[in-house]
């Protein structure tokens, strides 16, 4: 019970830290690189975009934290079930 909670525990960690910079990274990144360098876009422009791509990266972080924390609880349960 204890190794299941320290995993639980794992996991939370590595998605608060992946939410917290994969957005924030990305803003950046693609606000320079990819739309004002290599688009050629105005820096309002970019701010637009690049928020935009910041805000898909939180939905799909949210999205995998939910898929792993939900086939983790059901590998659990059924562990569980069957001792």
């Amino acid at each position: 019970n204890d190794g299941s909670l320290v995993s639980a525990l794992k996991t939370l960690l590595f998605f608060t830290i992946l939410m917290v910079t994969l957005p924030i990274g990305l803003y950046f990144a693609t606000k320079s690189y990819v739309f004002e360098a290599s688009m050629g876009m105005s820096s309002n422009d970019s701010y637009f975009y690049a928020a935009i791509v910041a805000v898909v990266a939180v939905h799909v972080v949210l999205a995998l934290f939910v898929y792993v924390a939900w086939n983790e609880g059901s590998r659990q349960w059924r562990e569980g079930k069957q001792d």
